[in-house]
């Protein structure tokens, strides 16, 4: 378990927010958005202890997003997309604070290289970029097709200088016994990737981005996946956890998420926080009022 805890300054938020009032406006002091200060200290929460799988449960706008913010930048872990931030944000991350594991052998861990935040945008961005490349290539298929049979049968060229380099490599490529007019189109168009359903798709991202021994914030990772990839993401998780070091933050309302073997679970709906099983949560007990009150339906 490479990160053991983390600490947040609530004890000092007035001085944080009078240090960055003055910075504002000297004698007349004031801060525009005092974000993320206000907001654990209300909810009296200084500390947080990790397990392998640590999840953060609660409402929009209970921090659970804002709490996991603040452990990727304070670890510096690599990211893609931008994150709710405010003038405050980088003073309060400077005054957090952590403490790592120790390895096997006693010696303190370091933050995995490759560790990073991967948030619900992230994933949609992958999806749109997919599709758009693949309507790129789509388009040049066309071109490559005219491309392949003009170079194919058309006049040989003539390689008068650096600038007709490309042309008559492609017209070499083009005549070539080994390479057939679809292998010619693929290397010169480029190979569409294959989308599935959003939540197939999703699935395969995560099989893809998450590697072995190394540290993982993710923001609500379960948007756009049915009930059945859901668990099969947890079937990916507990086993990454378990066998192949590696260490998961958390931020979801999933009760299939929430249900994630062995994970410690911080109820951020509750006042002050709370460690809670996943049966004792708000969201599963709705779940379970739902089916219970149609329970007749699936004993038919």
């Amino acid at each position: 378990m490479y990160l053991e805890t983390f600490t947040l300054p609530i004890d000092s938020e007035n001085e944080l927010l009078r240090e960055r009032g003055t910075y504002n406006g000297g004698a007349y002091c004031y801060v525009d958005n005092p974000y993320p200060c206000g907001l654990f200290s209300k909810q009296q929460l200084s500390e947080v202890y990790f397990n392998d799988i640590t999840i953060f449960y609660g409402g929009n706008g209970s921090g659970k997003s804002t709490l996991l913010n603040l452990i990727a930048e304070k670890l510096e872990l690599n990211r893609i997309a931008p994150y709710n931030s405010s003038e405050m944000f980088s003073l309060y991350v400077e005054h957090c604070d952590y403490s790592l594991g120790y390895d096997d052998e006693g010696f303190r861990y370091r933050v995995p290289n490759g560790s990073r935040i991967i948030t619900s945008d992230d994933i949609f961005d992958y999806m749109l970029t997919v599709r758009t490349n693949n309507n790129d290539i789509s388009e040049n298929k066309e071109n490559a097709r005219e491309a392949w049979a003009n170079l194919k049968f058309g006049d040989t060229l003539k390689f008068d200088g650096i600038e007709d380099y490309e042309a008559v490599r492609l017209q070499v490529l083009a005549r070539s016994k080994s390479v057939s007019r679809r292998k010619f189109i693929m290397r010169t168009a480029g190979e569409e990737v294959k989308l599935n359903s959003n939540g197939e798709t999703a699935l395969l991202y995560f099989q893809k981005k998450l590697k072995n021994d190394t540290l993982y914030c993710l923001d609500e990772p379960e948007n756009s996946m049915s009930p059945k990839m859901q668990l099969e993401f947890v079937k990916m998780l507990e086993e990454m956890s378990h066998y192949c070091g590696c260490q998961f933050i958390i931020a979801t309302h999933s009760p299939f998420l929430l249900a994630l073997e062995g994970a410690r679970i911080y109820d951020l709906d509750s006042c002050p926080v709370e460690i809670k099983d996943w049966w004792q949560l708000e969201n599963t007990k709705i779940y379970f009022d739902f089916f219970n009150k149609h329970r007749h339906l699936f004993e038919k």
